[in-house]
């Protein structure tokens, strides 16, 4: 079987403190959370200086299968689209195409 590329899909955080609360007002959109709420909430993320845990374990995730592929193939690029951060994963796939 062949392939064309590997995609990587996640979640999304923050990448620093200034993300935090457009992306927290990006995930709750529509939904009515009190901006007290996010405020809350947005101190768990300002504990990690802002960037959210799952940016690192995606990272980490990227670079082992980067190690995998290019010690075992197939040669292929890989691609991460987020659902509620960027990179998003629409402007993702206009990449991949």
């Amino acid at each position: 079987m062949d392939f064309d590329a590997l995609l990587i899909v996640s979640f999304g955080g923050p990448e620093k403190p200034e993300d935090v609360m457009p992306f927290l007002e990006n995930v709750t959109r529509g939904r009515r959370i009190p901006r007290e709420r996010l405020e809350e909430v947005a101190e768990h993320y300002y504990h990690f200086g802002g960037r959210s845990p799952i940016n690192t374990q995606v990272e980490a995730l990227i670079g082992s299968l980067r190690a995998e592929l290019a010690a075992n193939g197939p040669n292929l690029p890989i691609y991460l689209g987020n659902r509620n951060w960027r990179p998003y994963l629409p402007d993702t796939l206009r990449r991949m195409k």
